[in-house]
């Protein structure tokens, strides 16, 4: 049994892993800002191996990352694996058109929070001398042809450099970090950003289809297996071969 820790663990890609390490025997911690869809991740995992914890926080809190790995180690003892996943996509528009607060709601998010989280995982890490990060990026950051998302493809380009760092600094220490870049995945987020027509995405991806939140989850789960165990600073993008067209 280990000890795993998901932050956006209430929908889409999070929500995803949550199931696939409870199915796997592992205890999780499943990190969200709404209750209810937190008791029913909870729920839909309790006849799992494993088992889902709900923690109710809002990741770009000063507090949250501290609270939410000392009740990891009050309930089990330790943290062995952590998936920062939680993020925000701001309302599609021209850069110069997007107003300037929406640039600290998105960087808090998904750089800001993403930071402060691995810190307070590394601390509890580096003592173990033992641990696995993956944080959650994505295709965006290399290759976005939508427009109107450059807040958040510049974020998750930032998360794959500090996840390169990371790995870099702490892997000495017995800890691995990775990044997965999800591309057309079908979540919540992607249907409220407006996508546009699916099945024309769909039919232009050498995979001819749109990415499932289990596919990301898969590569998630492996990525914090001893089958990954010389993979380090790793960026594995999940995305249909979107990278490649």
């Amino acid at each position: 049994m280990r000890a795993v820790l998901i932050t956006g663990a209430t929908s889409g890609i999070g929500r995803a892993a949550a199931v696939a390490f409870a199915a796997l025997g592992d205890s999780v911690i499943a990190v969200g800002r709404n209750a209810e869809r937190g008791k029913s991740i909870v729920d839909e995992c309790a006849s799992l191996p494993g088992g889902v914890e709900f923690f109710e926080a809002d990741v770009t809190a000063a507090s949250a990352a501290a609270e939410m790995v000392a009740f990891a180690r009050r309930r089990y003892g330790r943290l062995d694996i952590a998936c920062n996943n939680a993020g925000w996509q701001e309302p599609r528009r021209l850069l110069a058109d997007q107003p300037f607060d929406l640039y600290s709601r998105v960087f808090d998010t998904n750089v800001g929070a993403v930071v402060r989280a691995m810190c307070a995982e590394l601390e509890c890490m580096v003592e173990q001398r033992t641990g696995i990060i993956v944080n959650v990026g994505s295709a965006s950051a290399y290759r976005n042809p939508n427009v109107g998302l450059s807040l958040y493809s510049a974020s998750k380009a930032a998360v794959a450099s500090l996840t390169r760092s990371a790995a870099m600094e702490y892997g000495p220490m017995g800890i691995r970090i990775n990044l997965v870049s999800p591309g057309r995945v079908l979540t919540p987020m992607m249907a409220a950003s407006g996508v546009g027509d699916v099945d024309a995405i769909a039919a232009s991806l050498p995979a001819q289809r749109m990415g499932r939140p289990a596919d990301v989850a898969h590569a998630i789960t492996w990525l914090s297996s001893e089958n990954a165990s010389y993979v380090f600073g790793a960026d594995l993008r999940i995305d249909g071969g979107f990278g490649a067209t």
